[in-house]
C-alpha cells in the first residue's frame, strides 16, 4: 500500500514526508524517522504520517518508539486503514488478532485494484486460480449448477470458473475489485461482501472458491462452518492457504498475512462436515523474491451423519467481533 498517497492536507508536511521516504528508501532510517517527526509537528493527527513514523523507527531500531506510532494511528483511525494492530501484533505489543481489520483488506485492495492482474500474475507469478480450477477439474465433476467466489477480486478465478458453472456469484470487500470483475462480464452477480461478518451463502451452491483470500482473514472456523451450513452433501469447497509447518493453527507474517497449518486445517474442515478430496502442496506466488509456499485444497461436504458439530453451527449464526 502506497502509505503517502493518503494526502496530510498540508502541502509543507507531504513535501516533508516525501523527503523521509526517500532517505527511507536509501537506508538512512534515522534521518528518515526525524524528518517525518518534524512532518507531523505540522500536522499530528495525520494517520498516514504516524504509521510510516512507525515504519521508519522500527527500521533505525526505536522499537518503543515505533510502537507508541503505530499506537498513535490507531487511536486516529480505530477502523485502521492502514493495518497498524497487524504492525503491533507483529511485535508483541498486541495480542489476539486472528485476523485482519476489514477496513485494512478494503483499503488495500481497493489502492491495488487498477494494476492488480499486472502486479499480481506478471510480477508475482501468481497461480491460484489455475491451480484450483486443476484441482477442481480431478474431481471430474460434469459442471456446477451454482458457484459463489469468495474474495472474486477482479475475477480471475470466475474466468477459469465460467465454462464451467451455470451461475456464478463473485463476493468481495472492495468495491474498486467489483469494478474490475464486472467489467470482464464472467459474472452472473456481483456482491460487496465483508468474509468477516459474512452470515449465510444461497441455497442450491455446489461449489464455493476462495482464491488467495484466507490469508487475510486469519482464523477461519467460524467462516468454514457458514460455507458448510449452506452446502448439500456432494458440494465442494475449493480454496487456497499460505503454508508453515510450525506447531501453531496459524501464525501472522511480516506481509501482514496469516500462513495456517495443515493439520489445523484437516481438523477445522473435518469438524465442519468436509472431507478432504485433494491437498496438494505448491508454490503459489513470489514474495520479495521468495517463492510462498501454499496449500491448495478441494474439501466435499459429506452427509449430515458427519455433519456439522452444534459448535459450528452456532458460530456460523454469529457475527465475528471486530479484531481491533
Amino acid at each position: 500500500m502506497n502509505l503517502l498517497s493518503f494526502s496530510s492536507g498540508n502541502l509543507l508536511a507531504d513535501r516533508r514526508a516525501e523527503y523521509a521516504w526517500m532517505l527511507f528508501e536509501a537506508g538512512d532510517f534515522k534521518a528518515a524517522a526525524e524528518l517525518m517527526g518534524e512532518a507531523l509537528t505540522l500536522v499530528p493527527s495525520w494517520t498516514a504520517g504516524h504509521f510510516c513514523l512507525g515504519e521508519m523507527q522500527a527500521e533505525a531500531g526505536e522499537h518503543a518508539a515505533a510502537i507508541d506510532a503505530w499506537r498513535t494511528a490507531l487511536r486516529l483511525d480505530p477502523d485502521d486503514r492502514l493495518g497498524a494492530s497487524l504492525k503491533l501484533e507483529l511485535v508483541g505489543a498486541l495480542d489476539g488478532m486472528e485476523a485482519a481489520p476489514s477496513a485494512f483488506v478494503e483499503a488495500l485492495f481497493d489502492q491495488y485494484a487498477k494494476a492488480f492482474d499486472e502486479a499480481l500474475v506478471e510480477k508475482l507469478a501468481y497461480r491460484v486460480p489455475e491451480l484450483l480450477f486443476d484441482a477442481i477439474a480431478r474431481q471430474a465433476r460434469d459442471g456446477f449448477a451454482r458457484a459463489v467466489d469468495l474474495g472474486c477480486g477482479t475475477g480471475l478465478m470466475g474466468e477459469r470458473l465460467r465454462a464451467t458453472v451455470s451461475f456464478l456469484e463473485g463476493m468481495d470487500i472492495s468495491s474498486e475489485m467489483l469494478k474490475r470483475a464486472e467489467a470482464k462480464r464472467v459474472y452472473d452477480r456481483l456482491a460487496r461482501t465483508d468474509l468477516m461478518t459474512l452470515g449465510e451463502l444461497p441455497r442450491g451452491t455446489d461449489l464455493v472458491t476462495a482464491a488467495d483470500v484466507f490469508m487475510y482473514l486469519g482464523a477461519l472456523e467460524r467462516l468454514i462452518a457458514v460455507i458448510a451450513a449452506a452446502l448439500e452433501p456432494g458440494a465442494l469447497f475449493a480454496f487456497s492457504v499460505e503454508h508453515h509447518e510450525g506447531p501453531e493453527a496459524l501464525v501472522l507474517r511480516p506481509s501482514r498475512r496469516y500462513a495456517h497449518s495443515e493439520p489445523h486445517l484437516r481438523a477445522t474442515l473435518a469438524a465442519a462436515g468436509f472431507d478432504i478430496a485433494s491437498l496438494d502442496k505448491a508454490v503459489i506466488r513470489m514474495d520479495r523474491g521468495e517463492p510462498i509456499e501454499g496449500l491448495i485444497v478441494v474439501a466435499v461436504r459429506v452427509g449430515a451423519e458427519a455433519g456439522v458439530s452444534d459448535a459450528a453451527i452456532a458460530a456460523a449464526k454469529k457475527d465475528r467481533p471486530r479484531a481491533h
